[in-house]
């Protein structure tokens, strides 16, 4: 990555304010559910403590659409930061003003301090430059470490760089490198596999993908529109028929390129939307009128999985089937295995890849869990990210 990192600059003494992705999910009772997101920050933060910063933390939590809403202020989340760090985080009931200058101002370095959920101001997700200065006046070096939202140009991920400098923290330059470097300059057999429900939401990461992957694994819903273009009866399946044109002329690209694009051979159908609704196992064109495709079937689990077997780089974003049913998780748990075992570089991004490669007990046989949704797959896209491009570079 040529972007400087908190590595590359001296935060000894200096207040330093960091962009995370603390948006956790919370239950009903306002419990964090998973604390993931916290976990990844934690790097960046502990090395800017050892190296005696004064930190700030900011991030957003749910959408609150520019309004406060009790049941989204960060407390909670200091609370379990500081459980995490075994340290007593600071925390201010409001992320600019009177209350937050007057903490920092009390502050020695290796303090922490989380300021309150930035999307309360309307201001944030608008890019307000004024809203952008009042968040830099807090510190002296700004430090993006939020991946999850770098797809963004929100005034805490993009506007604050115009007046402070800005570098990456650790889990910006771990994401960055490591799927940059999987899409430069991979070790080959490079296998992709997408799922999810609609081709739409993958079209330009496909087409990205193309130039640089061997081998395409279709799976989940969006497999039913290219099995459709392959004049397929998908019965009551899921499919995009605006985008079967769009579809057969990718099949068409990834032919004249000479990639494999590998789609199910076989299908779980059930006769209803529903985890205990009738279901059989059936060749990809043969479902039975008025069912649909939930899953990726046995033979398609085999043929994948060989495939990844060999793989020397696996990237994956998206489910094979509807995993939120067990009775149609088979698919996606099965292809987590086969990814967890393969001796490659793997990248796993998506909440539901993540999900099964976690429900295997074997996660910490990937080489990197993507933090990102969006951000993830704008990045798999080949686009520039906003929080990414307003980051100082090594040569500078």
């Amino acid at each position: 990555m040529n972007k400087k990192t908190i590595q590359d600059v001296d935060v000894k003494g200096k207040k330093v304010i960091v962009r995370v992705d603390f948006n956790v999910p919370l239950d009903q009772d306002g419990h964090i559910t998973n604390d993931t997101r916290i976990k990844a920050a934690l790097p960046t933060i502990s090395y800017l403590r050892e190296k005696g910063a004064i930190v700030i933390l900011m991030s957003h939590l749910g959408r609150p659409k520019g309004q406060v809403k009790e049941e989204l202020r960060l407390g909670i989340v200091a609370d379990r930061l500081g459980q995490l760090i075994d340290c007593k985080v600071l925390y201010a009931k409001d992320c600019i003003g009177p209350e937050p200058e007057a903490l920092i101002s009390g502050m020695q370095p290796g303090d922490v301090l989380l300021l309150e959920n930035l999307r309360f101001y309307p201001e944030e997700e608008k890019n307000d430059r004024d809203f952008a200065r009042k968040l830099a006046s807090l510190a002296e070096l700004y430090v993006n470490d939020a991946f999850g939202t770098a797809h963004r140009a929100h005034a805490s991920t993009a506007g604050i760089a115009e007046f402070l400098p800005a570098v990456a923290g650790l889990l910006m330059q771990s994401e960055i490198g490591i799927m940059g470097k999987a899409l430069e300059n991979p070790e080959r057999p490079f296998v992709a596999i997408l799922g999810g429900a609609k081709v739409s939401d993958k079209m330009a990461v496909i087409e990205n993908l193309m130039n640089k992957v061997d081998t395409l694994i279709i799976g989940g819903g969006m497999a039913n529109t290219f099995l459709a273009a392959q004049g397929k009866d998908m019965a009551k399946s899921l499919v995009e028929t605006d985008k079967i044109d769009l579809a057969r002329c990718l099949m068409k690209q990834a032919a004249e390129k000479g990639k494999a694009f590998l789609l199910p051979s076989d299908l779980v159908a059930a006769e209803a939307f529903a985890d205990d609704a009738k279901h059989q196992v059936v060749a990809a064109d043969q479902i039975p009128a008025g069912w649909m495709a939930m899953d990726i079937g046995p033979a398609s689990i085999g043929s994948f999985g060989e495939v990844i077997k060999n793989a020397k780089t696996i990237l994956w974003n998206g489910p094979m089937g509807v995993f939120e049913m067990p009775s149609f998780a088979k698919g996606t748990n099965e292809i987590a295995r086969a990814v967890t075992e393969a001796q490659a570089v793997s990248i796993v991004g998506g909440g539901d890849s993540v999900a099964a490669v976690q429900n295997t007990g074997l996660a910490h046989k990937i080489t990197h869990i993507s933090t990102g949704g969006g951000a993830t797959l704008e990045f798999l896209e080949g686009k520039e990210l906003p929080g990414v491009a307003v980051l100082q570079d090594r040569s500078e």
